[in-house]
């Protein structure tokens, strides 16, 4: 699939390639900062993508070498009434739901400072790639708020509750290195090979059946808020979907003839 590049808002670029969908916030003089109409210019992506069998991966990433997202955009924060301020909380939760819940999986390219609702972006992803120089932190409680677009869950059931506690409740920003540490990202690599890596990254992963892919993601996401049990219901359930897949018979052929297969998605 050749590449093709689309402005779907003045402040959110998509590109596809190769059933890859990047998506960049393009809002760079303002560190990526997360306004009203990105959100929802995401959202829609969001909603687009998810029925798009071409689309089988998505990175998020951020416009520049600085930033990911700053998060909110204090700026037309400020100027909000309390009822807009609503509206804009319910519109950032929803959008990283959106993110979470997309049937392909997600990598977050951490290319710089991701503070609050950039976190949040970044924990609604399923593999967090950062560079070197990134820098993350859930920092509203120095605003005398808490993270609102599910950090305060998302972080806590990915790096444990001591952690999560600690880090909200201090508004600490960590490097790149300790979030890998605690489990807070997959891998770190040098700013100049963030998107080399996360596009090699990307290509391994779709060598694997887009509807396996899509399967193994949604048992994880819904598996792991049950007990034991229901998890392994559901795991059955999820494989019991792969076996009449044309990908699945494909697979066995190839093997068979000793080539890689070539899936669609079926």
């Amino acid at each position: 699939m050749s590449a093709n590049v689309k402005s779907l808002s003045p402040t959110v670029q998509v590109r596809l390639q190769d059933h890859v969908a990047t998506v960049t916030i393009h809002r760079p003089e303002v560190m990526n900062a997360l306004d009203l109409p990105t959100l929802q210019a995401i959202r829609s992506i969001c909603h687009s993508v998810r029925f798009q069998p071409q689309v089988r991966l998505l990175v998020f990433t951020g416009a520049g070498e600085k930033a990911f997202s700053a998060g909110a955009d204090l700026k037309e924060r400020a100027a909000m009434t309390p009822l807009q301020v609503r509206e804009y909380i319910y519109t950032i939760r929803e959008t990283m739901n959106d993110i979470e819940t997309l049937p392909q999986p997600v990598i977050a390219a951490i290319n710089g400072i991701a503070l609050g609702g950039g976190t949040e972006l970044a924990l609604a992803a399923d593999i967090r790639v950062a560079a070197r120089h990134a820098q993350l932190g859930l920092t509203e409680t120095r605003l005398a708020i808490i993270p609102g677009a599910g950090g305060t869950q998302r972080l806590s059931r990915l790096i444990g509750a001591g952690r999560a506690k600690e880090l909200i409740f201090t508004a600490r920003v960590v490097n790149a290195e300790e979030a890998l540490q605690i489990g807070l990202i997959n891998r770190v690599v040098p700013g100049a090979e963030l998107m080399p890596a996360v596009e090699a990254l990307a290509e391994e992963i779709l060598r694997n059946g887009p509807v396996a892919l899509q399967q193994a993601k949604y048992v994880i996401n819904y598996g792991v808020e049950t007990e034991l049990h229901t998890g392994l219901a559901m795991e059955s359930k999820a494989y019991e979907v792969c076996i009449p897949t044309a990908d699945r018979t494909e697979a066995l052929q190839a093997f068979r003839e000793k080539r890689s297969p070539q899936f669609r998605g079926e």
